[in-house]
């Protein structure tokens, strides 16, 4: 399939087809999108929301969620806002999220199937890997919304000019219903 992609690419360059995408790095709409990596949502998502190429900054990852206040999404989210000029941000889950029905334990049965050391898997553990909820799933695709949301909204390094608003998007007819954000803290604690 890469070779084929390999060979569909070459072609696209030499047709000079990549001159109707050409845009800045700067997000027109200076929006960021943290949604799910589904394949339903590839074009989906920016033709419900009236998006083209270049109107915002998406990210996306399994179900859309934020599993630790200091990685990669908010890594991004944080280089969106404060140097490509990201003002409002929406959390986008969708309706039959795969990453809703996740268990922890069956993924790491089916690493271990595919080759994986169990032992790698046991330092990790050991190590202060909590798989559940790296690589768990989560009970209602509202509330990983309204969580992430949260997080986001009481993050010490996002500044709070920035809008952030959660939705949950219907994944055949594109819809966007609101998600309200808790009202309790993100940061709980033990």
């Amino acid at each position: 399939m890469i070779d084929e992609i390999l060979e569909y690419n070459q072609k696209f360059v030499e047709d000079r087809k990549y001159e109707q995408y050409v845009t800045s790095k700067y997000p027109d709409k200076k929006l960021a999108i943290v949604s799910c990596m589904d394949t339903r949502l590839l074009e989906l998502l920016p033709a419900a929301l009236g998006l083209k190429n270049g109107d915002a900054k998406i990210i996306k990852n399994a179900g859309g969620v934020i599993t630790h206040p200091y990685g990669s999404v908010v890594r991004s989210l944080l280089v969106a806002i404060l140097e490509l000029g990201v003002e409002e941000v929406m959390v986008i889950g969708h309706t039959d999220c795969g990453v809703q029905a996740l268990d922890s334990d069956e993924m790491i049965r089916m690493m271990i199937e595919r080759g994986v050391d169990e032992r790698e898997v046991n330092i990790l553990k050991f190590s202060g890997v909590d798989f559940k909820t790296w690589l768990g799933g989560f009970n209602s695709v509202e509330e990983s919304v309204a969580n992430t949301v949260e997080m986001l909204q009481s993050h010490p390094l996002i500044p709070k000019d920035v809008s952030i608003r959660g939705f949950v998007m219907d994944s055949v007819t594109g819809k966007l219903m609101p998600v309200e954000a808790h009202k309790e803290s993100w940061h709980k604690e033990p």
